[in-house]
């Protein structure tokens, strides 16, 4: 047979098969045929199980932890829980059952209304007076100025100094007789002298300006960690459109400084809640009912054990956990729920 009558073999694949285009990349069929799309994901994708030594090494890293957590927190609450249904005096089995009569005792008592109500004006106040003060400091040292350093080191102390150590200084320089009132008097603003402890109209203000200098410092550095991570392009770019340096705080700064305000402000609040130590240490278990500065843990410590009614004071242990419970979970659900869904994420990439 001649050569030139020999079929010529065609190098492409058979129609139906598909290659690939050099410059798009996708499936192309033999002989001119559409492009074939690339295969759709499953919408179902298979989750590999952790594997047996997973669970050894999480166990193995979180076990101790939770040993100590429920040791040392859910098993003192479910204890507390079971004394507050019996009159124990702290000694020997409970076996004197009465329900519910603590609790009811707890929620009648006008003294546990009065602390409750002191705990929420402390709360409140707290956020209104710390929150700005903080913030007004954060941005000052946040801009560049000598001593910046020594200034942030001297708003910082005041927390780091332990309870008793301020507890037991400012009643002493409050007392009638202490600094502060020979100060004025001194000064000739023998006017201005007051019980600064002992007033019921004034001596809760004294302590909104005890709490206030003992932990704004913190809300100070936890502000400047939040400040830190804004852009400075945001702030630059608003400059250069126009904007003074108070618009650029409150239409960048502020909102951006968002997540660390509710934080703070979450910390606050269980902080005022739980209220136990400055007062105690100052006023006293007698005088703070007196003084209008007691709060729900000074009632449970001198109503509990310094009265030997154990389980009246595991009850107002209770009653103190519940109402902190309850108010955490409206604040993660009404405030703190934007930052852990990342609603500000969705909304800027809409």
């Amino acid at each position: 047979m001649d050569i030139s009558e020999t079929p010529k073999t065609d190098d492409r694949p058979e129609t139906g098969l598909a290659q690939r285009d050099p410059e798009t990349g996708l499936a192309q069929r033999a002989g001119g045929g559409g492009v074939t799309p690339p295969p759709s994901a499953s919408p179902r994708l298979r989750r590999k199980g952790i594997g047996r030594s997973g669970r050894w090494e999480i166990a193995l890293l979180a076990g101790p932890a939770m040993i100590f957590f429920i040791g040392f927190v859910i098993f003192p609450v479910i204890m507390a829980a079971y004394y507050g249904f019996f009159n124990w005096h702290g000694y020997g089995p409970a076996t004197d059952f009465i329900g519910l009569k603590n609790y009811v005792t707890i929620l009648t008592d006008p003294d546990f209304q009065a602390a409750l109500s002191h705990n929420a004006f402390i709360l409140v106040v707290g956020l209104i007076i710390q929150g700005p003060v903080a913030l007004l400091l954060a941005l000052l040292l946040n801009r560049k100025m000598r001593g910046q350093s020594v200034i942030r080191v001297l708003i910082f102390v005041p927390y780091v100094i332990a309870e008793v150590v301020v507890g037991t200084g400012f009643s002493l320089m409050l007392a009638t007789n202490g600094a502060l009132n020979g100060l004025l008097n001194d000064l000739g603003l023998s006017g201005l002298t007051r019980d600064w402890l002992s007033d019921p109209s004034i001596a809760i203000w004294t302590l909104i300006a005890i709490l206030t200098w003992k932990y704004v410092g913190f809300a100070v550095i936890l502000f400047l960690a939040g400040l830190q991570g804004i852009p400075d392009e945001l702030h630059e770019a608003a400059a250069i459109d126009g904007a003074s340096y108070w618009q650029i705080q409150r239409s960048i700064t502020i909102p951006l400084l968002g997540p660390t305000l509710r934080i703070w402000a979450f910390l606050s609040i269980i902080g005022a809640l739980q209220l136990f130590d400055l007062v105690y240490i100052i006023w006293g278990q007698y005088i703070a009912p007196v003084a209008g500065t007691s709060t729900m843990a000074t009632y449970m410590v001198t109503n509990g054990r310094n009265s030997g009614n154990f389980g009246y004071g595991n009850a107002v242990a209770v009653v103190i956990f519940l109402i902190s419970l309850v108010v955490a979970l409206i604040y993660q659900r009404f405030v703190l729920r934007r930052d852990t869904a990342g609603a500000l994420t969705e909304r800027i990439t809409r």
